[in-house]
């Protein structure tokens, strides 16, 4: 059974808690008023807007070390929505990374709508959760995490990957704020 601490209590938060808990795993969430708490979670879920992750970082990176970090985020522009914020040959990933040495980094849930997550299907198809990282025990742990809450986790390879999977999170996003998809719709892996 795993441990984890999410940080971000919004919707994608609450969902990634409710596949944790449904697992049977452990979950404790941390909101911005929870800055004293000590994070105690093998695996760490930051869940967060892209903006707020070097805050976090700041504040909590001792906390970080060793662990499982999962970097939910699509770094795009909240300002103007057409354009990622990171370098075309990097990611919101690469940069959580850097920032933290000493922990595993995984690109996950960011192909997801909280609500696929929730429901568990993106229209017919089962929802799955899209892993990339350079840890193959950390990448199992989270796949076995979700696969434990009823959904389907896929290796998406090494942590390089995040830049596509955070594009194709862009795409996702733009086109459900444009009402070309729902939020209860998305991209589906059959």
């Amino acid at each position: 059974m795993a441990h984890v601490s999410i940080i971000g209590t919004g919707n994608m938060g609450q969902a990634i808690a409710s596949v944790v808990s449904k697992g049977g795993n452990t979950v404790e969430l941390f909101g911005s008023a929870d800055k004293a708490q000590r994070i105690t979670g093998e695996i760490v879920v930051l869940a967060v807007p892209y903006p707020a992750v070097a805050q976090v970082i700041a504040e909590r990176g001792d906390q970080l070390a060793g662990k499982i970090v999962v970097d939910i985020t699509n770094p795009l522009n909240f300002e103007t929505f057409d354009s990622l914020v990171v370098p075309a040959d990097g990611s919101a990933a690469a940069e959580v990374a850097a920032a933290l040495p000493q922990s595993r980094v995984l690109k996950a849930f960011n192909t997801n709508f909280a609500a696929t997550l929730a429901s568990g299907a993106v229209g017919e198809a089962p929802t799955t959760v899209s892993i990339a990282g350079d840890d193959a025990d950390a990448k199992a742990l989270l796949a076995g995490v979700v696969s434990a809450g009823g959904l389907r986790a896929v290796d998406a390879g090494s942590l390089s990957r995040a830049r596509e999977l955070e594009a194709l999170g862009f795409l996702q996003l733009t086109l459900a704020v444009g009402e070309k998809i729902s939020w209860t719709g998305g991209f589906a892996l059959v």
